[in-house]
C-alpha cells in the first residue's frame, strides 16, 4: 500500500558492508520524514548480509533488507521497487552518499511544482581519500528542463541525484536483468514520457570512486548488455519523438556505430550487425546512403562482421 509523502530510497549492494553503513546513514539523517530504506543484498558472499540485519535492528521503523540471489544492480532494485511502499523513490548504490537536506528540498520543489515529476540538484564526485569539492559532476549543475533529448549524449546525473515520483516509476515498470548501462536505460524508460524536471539547484548526493568500481564495460558479455542497452535506449527515444534531425540523436547514432565495432572485435558478430542497420537507421538521410555505412557494410558481409570490428578498431588505433 502506498503511503503518502513517504521517501522509499533503495540501496542494492554486494559485498560491501562498511560502504553500506555510510550509505544507510546518509539516508538516516536525512531532516525530511517519513522515510524507509530497503536494502537489498544481492547475493553477497562476505559480512554484508550481518550488516544489513545489524541496521535493520537497530532502525526496525525506517530500515529492513531483502536478500536475493546474485543478479546485477538492475535485478536488485527491482526486488526494491516491488518491496517500497514510498510515494516518492530514491535509488542509492551502496558506495555514494545522500546529503542531509535532499529530500527535503526535493520533496518540496515537486509538491509546489506538480507539472514536474523527477526533481534533481548538483552532486559531486571524488575518489576515496580525495578532498571533496563543491564541483557539479557531470551537467547536474545545469537548468535542464526535460530529460530528452539530452540523455541521448549521456546520463548526465548519476544514480543518487534524482527523486522520482512513484507514480512515474510505476509506470516506467520494471528493471531489466542488464548488468551494463541498466540505470541509463531505465531513465530513457522515464524520459520517454515527456516529463518535466524540477532543480533544486542546491548540491544534494556525492559519488564516490575507488579502484576498479565497475568491471570492464569492454568484456563480450558487458558489450552484450550495452548492446541491449542501446537498443532499448534507441526505441524510447523513438516512442519520445526525438528526430533524427536533432544532433543528440545524431551523436547517439555515432555511438551505436562505435559500440557496433566494439561489438564486432569482440565477436559479437549479431549484436555488431544489428547496431550497425540500428546506427544508420538512426542517421540523416544523406548520411544512410554515404560511403561510409555503405563501404563498411559490403566489407563486413564479406569478411564478417568480427573481422571488420577488427579491422576498424585497428586502423583507429593506426591513425591515432
Amino acid at each position: 500500500m502506498l503511503v503518502e509523502g513517504l521517501v522509499s530510497t533503495i540501496i542494492p549492494v554486494y559485498n560491501r558492508p562498511a560502504l553500506l553503513r555510510q550509505a544507510v546513514d546518509s539516508v538516516l539523517v536525512q531532516s525530511y520524514r517519513p522515510i524507509e530504506v530497503i536494502i537489498v543484498d544481492d547475493g553477497s558472499t562476505d559480512a554484508t548480509p550481518e550488516m544489513a540485519r545489524s541496521l535493520a535492528a537497530a532502525h526496525p521503523a525506517e530500515v529492513r533488507c531483502l536478500r536475493i540471489a546474485n543478479g546485477g544492480p538492475g535485478v536488485a532494485r527491482e526486488a526494491g521497487r516491488r518491496d517500497a511502499k514510498g510515494a516518492f523513490i530514491q535509488h542509492l548504490d551502496s558506495d555514494d552518499l545522500l546529503q542531509p537536506h535532499k529530500f527535503e528540498l526535493q520533496v518540496s520543489g515537486l509538491r509546489q511544482h506538480p507539472e514536474c515529476a523527477v526533481a534533481y540538484g548538483k552532486t559531486r564526485f571524488y575518489r576515496f581519500g580525495e578532498q571533496a569539492c563543491d564541483k557539479p559532476w557531470k551537467r547536474t549543475g545545469d537548468q535542464i528542463t526535460t530529460m530528452f533529448p539530452s540523455f541521448l549524449k549521456e546520463r548526465w546525473w548519476d544514480t543518487s541525484t534524482p527523486l522520482y515520483r512513484r507514480e512515474i516509476t510505476d509506470r516506467a515498470g520494471p528493471w531489466t536483468s542488464l548488468r551494463q548501462e541498466e540505470d541509463w536505460e531505465y531513465d530513457c524508460r522515464i524520459a520517454s514520457q515527456g516529463i518535466m524536471l524540477y532543480n533544486c539547484r542546491q548540491f544534494v548526493s556525492d559519488t564516490r570512486a575507488y579502484g576498479s568500481r565497475q568491471l570492464s564495460s569492454q568484456a563480450p558479455v558487458m558489450l552484450a548488455d550495452r548492446s541491449k542497452a542501446h537498443e532499448l535506449i534507441l526505441d524510447h527515444a523513438r516512442k519520445a519523438g526525438i528526430s533524427c534531425e536533432t544532433h543528440e540523436m545524431q551523436h547517439f547514432a555515432r555511438e551505436l556505430f562505435l559500440l557496433s565495432r566494439q561489438c564486432g572485435a569482440a565477436g559479437l558478430d549479431k549484436e555488431s550487425e544489428r547496431l550497425f542497420h540500428l546506427a544508420r537507421g538512426a542517421s540523416l538521410s544523406r548520411k544512410r546512403a554515404g560511403l561510409d555505412f555503405r563501404i563498411y557494410e559490403i566489407a563486413a558481409r564479406a569478411i564478417g562482421w568480427s573481422r571488420m570490428g577488427q579491422l576498424a578498431q585497428y586502423l583507429d588505433g593506426f591513425r591515432g
